[in-house]
């Protein structure tokens, strides 16, 4: 059975929705079979950084959580969107519709069918891994399904809200029975000296760090246009991403 691996966020912002796609693709790009699925529903946007921004989804995430499809069809395989000597990528997106967006908030959705559509993804697709981009914030959906992932990545900045967010989001995850947490520093400004952030951070939450990844100015410029560790694989951040993984791989072991 694959693994699930949620990343999350106190806060929007954070840059996690890019991380969740790279670490996807990298995954892919290794051989391994992943599906990645965006699960902030509220605001979606996940598909963009595959090149599927113009894309008319005939079914998407919203569609399963309403009954109305099934989780296998509201998954797309966009694998041909890179060359890949093996692996493959699913992709649940949500809807970007504003009707779809609305009857989801005012009518809310089960727990366990998001819980049992991630099951049935992994089985249908024989998936290795299936990443989860989580809407920012603790609602009780978001925190519901933490509940459920095998490996949890919280994307915190070096600003004050993220650290009283963050330290909320950590312990909550404790609380619930999250088997394996670890934190990402994202966005790190270059004044600081990041063996001595993540030694600082470490120590202040208790919680090991998977990596600590610079402000960079290439990110910045490619945004949602490009997934950089496919388009720049030899970037600097690439070895960030590697960092990630292998906390990924480490659930196998």
């Amino acid at each position: 059975m694959g693994k699930i691996v949620s990343i999350h966020s106190y806060r929007g912002g954070t840059g996690k929705s890019n991380l969740t796609a790279n670490l996807a693709v990298y995954a892919a790009m290794k051989g391994h079979h992943v599906g990645v699925i965006d699960t902030d529903i509220q605001s979606p946007g996940l598909h963009v950084l595959f090149g599927a921004g113009g894309t008319k989804f005939k079914n998407t995430l919203n569609d399963y959580l309403r009954k109305q499809c099934s989780i296998e069809k509201a998954s797309f395989e966009v694998t041909s969107r890179f060359k890949l000597k093996s692996g493959s990528i699913h992709l649940i997106p949500a809807s970007m519709n504003a009707d779809d967006i609305a009857a989801i908030i005012r009518e809310g959705f089960e727990i366990a069918d998001l819980r049992r559509g991630f099951k049935q993804i992994i089985a249908a697709k024989s998936l290795d891994y299936l990443f989860v981009d989580t809407h920012p914030g603790l609602d009780q959906e978001t925190l519901l399904s933490m509940a459920t992932t095998d490996l949890l990545f919280v994307v915190m900045r070096l600003d004050q809200q993220d650290f009283l967010g963050t330290a909320i989001t950590l312990e909550l995850a404790r609380k619930m029975g999250v088997p394996t947490t670890y934190l990402i520093l994202n966005q790190c400004p270059g004044i600081y000296d990041l063996d001595q952030v993540r030694r600082d951070v470490e120590q202040e939450f208790k919680v090991d760090i998977a990596t600590v990844i610079p402000l960079f100015k290439r990110l910045i410029e490619v945004g949602s246009r490009q997934i950089l560790v496919y388009s720049s694989p030899n970037h600097l951040f690439s070895r960030n991403i590697s960092q990630i993984f292998q906390c990924c791989e480490a659930l196998s072991r």
